[in-house]
C-alpha cells in the first residue's frame, strides 16, 4: 500500500522514489504468469515425466559396453539434451517462484539431483558422476501419487520408531532367554547374546527356521517348540503387522490433511485472484492518469 501510494504521488507531481513504468511492470508480471502457467501445465509435467523415464532407460543402456561402442555418441547426446531440458525447467521454476522455490522440499530435491548431474566428468568426481542415475528419483517428485506415498512414509516415522523400540526390547528379552536355555547344547547358535540375536533374527525372517534351527533344537529339547512358536507369533506376525498398520494410518491421516489443504488453497486462490484484479485496476488507473497528465 505504501509503495502504491508513492507511485500515485509521483504521477500527480509529488516527490517520491523512482519506479519502473506501469507498462513495464504489467509486462513483467504478465510474462511471469504465462511462464507459471506453462510450468504448471499438465502436458508440460507429463513431458518431464516422460523425459525422466527415457533418461532412466538411457542410463541403463550406457552400462552395456557393446551398445556404448556402437551407439555411445547417440546415447550421450540424448542424455545431454535431456539434462539441458531439466536445467531449463529448474531455471524457469526459479524465475516463477523465486524464494518460494527454496521453501518446497521437492523443489530442493530436484535442484540437488540436477546439480549432481552437472558435476564435470573428471577422475576426481568419477564416483559422483555415477550418481547421475539419481535423476530417476525425480519421477517421485514429478508424480503426485508417488509424492503422497513418500510423504506418508515420512509422516509415519515417529510411529515406526515407537514400534521398532518395542520390537527391540522384545527381541532382547527373547535373546537373553534363548541364550540361557540353549547355549550349552547349541553354542554355535546360542553361545552368546550376539549369536542368539542373529539366530533369532533369522528365525524372524522365516528363513530356514524350521528344518535349519528349530527341529535340531527340538531333537535335544522337545519343549523348545513353545519358545520358538511364541517368538514367531510375537515378532513376525504381530509386530511386523504393526509396522504396516502405522504406515497405513499415517497415509490415511495425510490424505485427510491433503483434502483440507486443497480446500484452503482454493480459498487462497480466490483471494489472490481478487487481489490481482485490484492490482490490474490500479495499474490501469495509473496509466490513465499519466495519459491525462501528458
Amino acid at each position: 500500500m505504501y509503495y502504491s501510494a508513492h507511485r500515485l504521488f509521483g504521477v500527480i507531481g509529488c516527490s517520491g522514489p523512482n519506479v519502473a513504468p506501469p507498462q513495464t511492470m504489467l509486462a513483467l508480471r504478465s510474462m511471469r504468469e504465462k511462464i507459471q502457467g506453462f510450468v504448471e501445465n499438465g502436458k508440460f509435467q507429463n513431458t518431464i515425466i516422460g523425459l525422466i523415464i527415457i533418461n532412466a532407460i538411457i542410463l541403463g543402456l550406457e552400462t552395456s559396453d557393446s551398445l556404448m561402442a556402437n551407439y555411445g555418441w547417440l546415447l550421450e547426446s540424448i542424455d545431454t539434451l535431456i539434462l539441458q531440458i531439466f536445467v531449463a525447467e529448474i531455471v524457469l521454476r526459479l524465475y516463477v517462484y523465486r524464494l518460494k522455490f527454496f521453501t518446497n522440499p521437492w523443489s530442493l530435491f530436484d535442484l540437488l539431483i540436477v546439480g549432481i548431474a552437472l558435476i564435470p566428468a573428471s577422475e576426481t568426481f568419477a564416483a559422483l558422476r555415477a550418481l547421475r542415475v539419481l535423476r530417476v528419483l525425480r519421477l517421485i517428485s514429478a508424480a503426485p501419487a508417488m509424492r503422497k506415498v513418500i510423504e506418508g512414509l515420512l509422516t509415519a516415522i515417529p510411529g515406526i520408531a515407537s514400534v521398532a523400540t518395542i520390537m527391540t526390547l522384545l527381541f532382547y528379552v527373547f535373546a537373553v532367554i534363548g541364550t540361557h536355555l540353549y547355549s550349552d547344547t547349541f553354542p554355535e547358535w546360542f553361545g552368546n547374546l550376539g549369536s542368539t540375536m542373529y539366530t533369532l533374527f533369522q528365525i524372524m525372517t522365516l528363513e530356514s527356521w524350521s528344518m535349519g534351527i528349530v527341529r535340531p533344537v527340538m531333537a535335544v529339547h522337545p519343549s523348545a517348540w513353545a519358545f520358538f512358536v511364541v517368538y514367531i507369533l510375537v515378532t513376525t506376525f504381530t509386530m511386523l503387522n504393526l509396522f504396516i498398520a502405522v504406515i497405513v494410518n499415517a497415509m490415511s491421516s495425510d490424505a485427510d490433511e491433503s483434502a483440507e489443504e486443497h480446500a484452503e488453497e482454493s480459498r487462497v486462490e480466490m483471494k489472490d485472484a481478487l487481489t490481482k484484479d485490484m492490482r490490474d485496476m490500479e495499474e490501469r488507473l495509473l496509466v490513465e492518469i499519466r495519459k491525462m497528465k501528458g
